[in-house]
């Protein structure tokens, strides 16, 4: 598997892992939040795999529905789930055929039109992920939850081992 493969392998089984992790604690780690952060860890979770889609769909050469004010739409862990299987499939389908993509974003607000932003959209993608990870992990530490690793090194031992 190359490189670029293997790091979206690893940002789809580290949501999938907070995912299962999340499911076991109590009602109120999910409403949780801290200084610094997103927000709460659920709404956080939610905004991550919302844009996740967004990038997918200008990488496939969709446009994404119209973002309206505010933050993403706060979804359940079940809906989270099976929105991210999903994304896992179209990533893997998408990643062996980006030198074919040539992604121009519209301007938007103060940003100016973006041509050939295929690679952007690609870093930001994976940095997103684990920026939000990371605060949403930051959060349960802080309020008392323990966290999972996440980490490339115990991904790459968790597939290893099966």
């Amino acid at each position: 598997m190359d490189g670029l493969s293997e790091a979206f392998q690893h940002h789809t089984w580290a949501t999938e892992k907070l995912i299962r992790h999340l499911r076991g604690l109590p009602e109120a780690a999910l409403t949780a939040t801290a200084v610094g952060v997103y927000g709460e860890v659920l709404p956080t979770l939610s905004h991550l795999l919302a844009a996740d889609g967004r990038y997918l769909s200008y990488l496939e050469g969709t446009l994404p529905p119209p973002r309206t004010p505010g933050p993403d739409a706060v979804r359940s862990l079940d809906q989270l789930a099976d929105q991210l299987r999903d994304q896992a499939v179209r990533w893997r389908v998408l990643i062996p055929r980006l030198g074919e993509v040539d992604v121009t974003l519209a301007p938007r607000g103060e940003r100016p039109e973006l041509p050939h932003a295929t690679n952007l959209l690609v870093v930001q993608a994976l940095h997103h992920g684990n920026d939000h990870r990371t605060q949403i992990c930051t959060v349960l530490s802080t309020s008392g939850y323990e966290t999972p690793d996440l980490d490339v090194w115990t991904y790459w031992m968790d597939r290893r081992a099966e």
